[in-house]
């Protein structure tokens, strides 16, 4: 697909929005839970690896070598995985009490598989030696 690598990088700069959103909202803390902040930082920060591997992402995009797409996969399947964790623990009931989940935490989880979709679809240009 011709412009895979661009709606990739959009959508891991897009990803590095979303962890600033609020994730999920817990009713009896009356708190919301984003990428950087939880509660005694009980969830850790899940919004640092998330930019760590998104600013990867952006930069293997925008490499035009057949290693660094097939690394681009790699950290896509990463980025997928890690974002599939999150969703999980940040979307868990736990003592009968269920948080809401906010728009940024599914916007982690599509954003995630949309980096994926396209470090899959993107090709490196090879040029013959002349």
């Amino acid at each position: 697909m011709k412009y895979a690598p661009y709606i990739g990088i959009a959508a891991a700069l897009l990803l590095i929005v979303f962890c600033f959103i609020p994730w999920a909202y817990y009713p009896d803390l009356q708190e919301n839970f984003t990428g950087f902040y939880s509660k005694q930082n009980n969830y850790g920060k899940p919004g640092k690896t998330f930019i760590f591997l998104a600013i990867i992402s952006i930069v293997l995009f925008l490499v035009p070598k057949t290693g660094a797409k097939w690394a681009n996969q790699v950290t896509g399947v990463l980025i997928f995985a890690y974002a599939i964790k999150t969703y999980i623990l940040f979307a868990s009931c736990y003592n009968t009490i269920c948080p809401q989940v906010k728009p940024g935490l599914i916007g982690i989880l599509v954003l995630s598989l949309v980096i994926l979709i396209c470090s899959l679809l993107s090709r490196a240009v090879i040029r013959p030696k002349s």
